[in-house]
């Protein structure tokens, strides 16, 4: 996570939007005391929405902690994916 103020985002902003895109990271801008703004890639946010979709629903997250169960417990089997 990266963290900046306003007035140092200004000055070089594409480079922080390389970086944030480019490396998956997080970048908060610092605009005073608790407050502030959070800029992270579409693709990470794409997938934060995701896991929130998968876990909004107990019955899957109930099979996802299941699953996760299974592979600790080395009862989970492995497949190999199909190549395109």
């Amino acid at each position: 996570m990266l963290t900046t103020t306003l007035s140092d985002f200004r000055k070089d902003i594409k480079r922080y939007f390389d970086t944030v895109t480019q490396n998956f990271e997080t970048l908060i801008i610092n605009r005073g005391k608790d407050n502030g703004v959070v800029i992270m890639s579409l693709a990470e946010y794409n997938s934060l929405l995701a896991t929130q979709h998968e876990l909004s629903s107990k019955e899957n997250a109930r099979r996802l902690d299941s699953a996760i169960e299974k592979l600790n417990s080395e009862k989970g089997s492995s497949k190999n994916l199909l190549e395109e």
